[in-house]
């Protein structure tokens, strides 16, 4: 998702706030007025429910008497693909406003690009467009058409540099300014509960990582939505954190589930995430965008096919003889009808999940990328933008690949602090 066009996606956001802080086990705990406690969740067994399911059946009651503006995508459906936007004007309960992030509300847009401001066709209710936009920017927009009550349903894939992610933080912040209450309506994490990879260097802040959480946190929206408010909106709002946040949770959910599990169904969130396999990659093989390889867009499997023109049969006989866990690496050849290397022969791989639960994406990636540069010396190389800083949250991933380092040398240098991570996510976790 991540692209050089969103190097600029809330810069201004930025840099308007004080310093970051890196998380801690915090004294911040939720508070337990305004957040929803734990849920406890048993075996999965095909009825689990979003928080918007919960919510339609209750003829969205929840949320009667308020003035609400939906921030919401294609990815905000109920059970039976009918939108929530859709579903809450036939019930009687019409939002007041929507808001679009990447892609758009309805989601006509490529990467880094968004809808603009209009009027929804269907429903009538005016979309205004959240992508780049500033706390200061949806402040103004929330109060433009009135809006007491924002509502959050963006299904996500877990990785840190999906701009929805930042979206809601963003519009979180505007809620403080306007003393809006916040809801997400929780959906689960595709790729499951567990955390990895690097936690983002407070320095190197951009639209892709605004705080330092992990770059796979392994945590719903609602969970991180419990953790902004706590830990990192003070820092941005003079101390201030939102007058009311309601996380409605997923109903049946356990947090080890993958998407697979649940029974729900998969509408990509964005243009170049077809499926939910690809989801389980995305938080590795993304960093590839940081590359002068292809990632894949401009095929038919985003982020799964990899390669450049030059790369051979080599690098996927490599990558199987070290056993990485959960994948395996198929010698592939594509031509990509746009991006990188548009009409032009690439070889490559494509990776291949042989056992979902036990990849980890990250890892893989990094035994890509190490193993790309020794093969391939003339061909792989960094986008000269250093777009890869901004994807693993510091430069430390490119400096030591250059420097000659192995992928346990490099995954090894960040597992402190994504024990840390994982120790400062404990009191924010919804789900069993």
């Amino acid at each position: 998702m991540a692209r050089l066009s969103r190097r600029g996606f809330l810069a201004a956001s930025a840099v308007a706030g004080p310093a970051l802080a890196a998380p801690t086990a915090a004294s911040a705990a939720p508070r337990t007025a305004t957040a929803t406690p734990p849920v406890a969740s048993g075996p999965l067994a095909g009825d689990v429910l979003s928080a918007a399911d919960v919510l339609a059946a209750q003829d969205w009651r929840a949320l009667a008497g308020r003035k609400v503006g939906v921030l919401t995508n294609p990815t905000g459906v109920l059970r039976d693909l009918t939108h929530i936007v859709d579903a809450m004007t036939a019930a009687g309960a019409r939002p007041v406003a929507a808001f679009g992030p990447e892609h758009g509300f309805r989601g006509t847009s490529q990467a880094g690009g968004s809808q603009g401001d209009y009027t929804d066709p269907r429903t009538g209710i005016p979309v205004y467009d959240a992508y780049n936009a500033t706390a200061q920017d949806l402040a103004g927009m929330y109060r433009k058409a009135g809006v007491d009550t924002v509502v959050f349903d963006i299904a996500g894939v877990g990785a840190r540099f999906y701009t929805y992610t930042w979206t809601m933080y963003v519009a979180m912040w505007a809620a403080v300014l306007t003393g809006a209450s916040f809801v997400v309506l929780d959906r689960p994490n595709p790729i499951g509960g567990q955390a990895y990879g690097p936690v983002l260097d407070p320095a190197f802040a951009t639209g892709v990582g605004l705080k330092p959480i992990a770059q796979q946190p392994g945590m719903t929206a609602g969970e991180l939505a419990r953790m902004f408010d706590a830990l990192y909106l003070p820092d941005d709002t003079g101390g201030r954190r939102l007058a009311e946040l309601k996380v409605e949770p997923v109903r049946g959910y356990r947090r080890d589930a993958l998407f697979t599990d649940t029974g729900l169904p998969w509408v990509p969130p964005s243009p170049n995430m077809p499926t939910g396999d690809t989801a389980l990659l995305y938080p590795g093989t993304c960093m590839f965008e940081g590359t002068l390889l292809s990632e894949g867009r401009g095929t038919t499997r985003p982020f799964e096919m990899i390669g450049a023109p030059g790369i051979d049969w080599n690098w996927a006989e490599r990558l199987n003889s070290l056993g990485l866990p959960g994948v395996r690496f198929r010698e592939n050849y594509t031509v990509p009808t746009f991006d990188k290397f548009t009409g032009t022969t690439c070889g490559g791989v494509q990776v291949h999940l042989t056992d979902r639960r036990r990849v980890d994406a990250i890892r893989t990636a990094v035994a890509m990328i190490v193993t790309a540069r020794g093969l391939y010396p003339s061909v792989f190389g960094w986008r000269p933008d250093h777009w890869i800083d901004d994807l693993t949250g510091s430069s430390r991933l490119r400096t030591m690949v250059d420097a000659g380092a192995d992928t346990d040398d490099v995954v090894g240098a960040w597992e402190d602090e994504l024990a840390r991570f994982r120790a400062a996510r404990e009191p924010f976790l919804l789900y069993g």
